[in-house]
């Protein structure tokens, strides 16, 4: 291409000097730069070094004919203009094999000077147009790129956000579907712990009465299985998050011990359980032992349902170290319980949406989805994490990697089933009792005149703020949730009347929190409870007046 500014060159190709000449002298003085060559091999190597704007070519050359000439030319530099020339005897077959080779036009000599300079000045018109064609559609191009990318770009960015808003509207449905579970469950927990405190009590009141050791031991096995029941609320109640988490240190291997018995119930006599021995090292765990029992159950029971025809279950408990952060893992000792199944295991897609809430490969009706979930919600509250090792075929273990606590640390134990030599007697305190379930108040007011107090109930709050206004109790026991006056609004107007008047709440699921900040300094006793938890809630009352 000829430089901005500069006369286009024009490479002159013709053997016959006097035409050659001709041809030179008109097109110089038109204001271009000519070079001349009168072979078709020297126009060749002149085309190559000169890049010309045109070439004038004639066609009758004495080494290669000028046609083939244009067709070496527009194969290998095809933006050069080819203005071909021919003698008069040129036959019409000649111009047209030369069109058809290439040329871009095509002059008779002798050429008339006008019409050569106006020929070659229209040719290197339409290069020029041809040229800026070919960079606007390069400019074109490069802005449809540009555009299409942005346009990428920006679609990319509206996927992402409406996955994300896919993702926040599955997450509100899954809370909402989380919160009336939690509200079922607390529900549900609060009766059947008020059941529970009225079997208790009852149970009290049979080994109280008798003297049949046979009617006794009987007794202590059933309040046994009553506190078995108190824990599963307990679990059922932390994974609506409507009860306190119980951080504790936790001897597991003692823990594992004493849920053998129940875990091999679980699984079946069709499935073989492993679990460590008896005198394994003493390794402790930060844990609430309620989580940590509901979250084995559900390990438990996940690993039996990969082995519908039965299999093995392996419990295995160790002590990790880890030097540096590992994942979510910070530095540190843990206790790792592992539960390893030799069921159908999972694919890598299963295993990546194992812990998400309600996802569940089992059949309809089979499983909710929170098993796991609450396993890795535990897991998380033990400043730990929770593994996942699966394959098809090879079954799956699952472990839960715990803080570790100290070896030698005083331990949690699992409750003590007290008989009634272990009560902390009372002196003849006036304890109002107000309770609006029937079984509960009977049996906690048996209790309480078995310890030496003298009992007053009452079976509402209006019940018991005309009581108190008849006589102030040493000690108000009541519980929180009662129809009409609650037990909290009941509590206010009491310590009203007397600021100094110790109050006791007993409550299924009361909070901790809502407690100090309605009532302030008050004990909380929580359903069902034995007779010496309650003889000794209420002496430490009196003793703190």
């Amino acid at each position: 291409m000829p430089n901005t500014g500069a006369p286009p060159t024009i490479l002159n190709v013709d053997d016959t000097e006097v035409a050659r000449y001709t041809k030179n002298r008109t097109l110089t003085h038109a204001g271009f730069t000519v070079v001349d060559a009168g072979t078709g091999g020297q126009g060749l190597e002149l085309v190559e070094s000169l890049r010309p704007a045109l070439v004038l070519l004639d066609v009758r050359l004495p080494d290669i004919n000028g046609i083939e000439v244009c067709r070496i030319i527009k194969a290998r530099w095809p933006s050069t203009v080819v203005l071909q020339t021919s003698a008069t005897f040129t036959s019409s077959s000649d111009r047209i094999r030369g069109l058809e080779g290439g040329a871009d036009a095509y002059l008779i000599q002798p050429i008339d000077p006008d019409e050569l300079v106006a020929s070659v000045k229209a040719l290197l018109r339409l290069r020029a147009a041809e040229e800026s064609m070919r960079q606007l559609n390069a400019t074109l191009e490069h802005r449809i790129e540009d555009r299409t990318r942005d346009l990428n770009d920006a679609n990319l960015r509206l996927r992402e956000q409406i996955e994300q808003r896919e993702r926040a509207e599955a997450a509100l449905v899954q809370a909402q579907k989380m919160e009336a579970v939690g509200q079922l469950a607390s529900t549900m927990a609060h009766d059947f712990n008020n059941i529970l405190a009225s079997l208790m009590g009852y149970l009290y009141l049979i080994k109280r009465r008798s003297s049949d050791q046979q009617i006794r031991d009987l007794a202590d096995k059933a309040v046994k299985a009553a506190d078995r029941g108190k824990r599963l609320t307990a679990r059922v109640l932390t994974f609506s998050r409507q009860g306190e988490a119980a951080v504790t240190m936790l001897d597991v291997h003692a823990t594992l011990a004493g849920m053998q018995e129940w875990l091999a119930h679980s699984v079946g006599p069709s499935t073989q359980l492993t679990m460590p021995p008896e005198g394994s090292q003493r390794l402790v765990a930060l844990v609430d032992l309620s989580q940590f029992e509901l979250a084995l159950l559900n390990l438990v029971i996940n690993a039996r349902d990969a082995m519908p025809g039965g299999g093995h279950i392996d419990i295995q408990v160790r002590e990790e170290t880890l030097e540096a952060p590992e994942g979510e893992l910070p530095a540190g000792r843990y206790v790792v319980v592992s539960v390893k199944d030799s069921g159908t295991g999972m694919p890598p897609e299963v295993v990546a949406r194992a812990f998400d809430p309600f996802f569940t490969t089992k059949p309809a009706g089979r499983g909710t989805g929170l098993g796991l979930a609450q396993v890795i919600n535990f897991t998380h509250q033990s400043q730990g994490a929770a593994r996942i090792e699966s394959a098809p075929g090879q079954g799956t273990c699952v472990s839960l990697w715990l803080a570790a606590g100290a070896p030698d640390a005083a331990v949690a134990t699992l409750p003590r089933f007290l008989d009634s030599g272990h009560d902390v007697p009372g002196a003849g305190e006036h304890v109002l009792l107000v309770d609006d379930d029937d079984d509960v108040r009977n049996t906690v007011s048996q209790m309480l005149s078995d310890a030496s107090y003298h009992v007053t109930p009452a079976a509402s709050g209006r019940e018991a703020l005309d009581l108190i206004q008849q006589r102030v109790p040493d000690v108000l026991v009541l519980d929180i949730a009662m129809p009409g006056i609650s037990g909290l609004v009941v509590a206010k107007e009491a310590r009203r009347q007397t600021p100094d008047l110790p109050i006791l709440f007993i409550s299924a699921h009361a909070q901790r929190d809502v407690i100090d900040a309605e009532i302030g300094n008050a004990h909380l006793l929580r359903k069902p409870f034995l007779s010496h938890e309650l003889n000794t809630a209420i002496r430490r009352c009196l003793d703190a007046r």
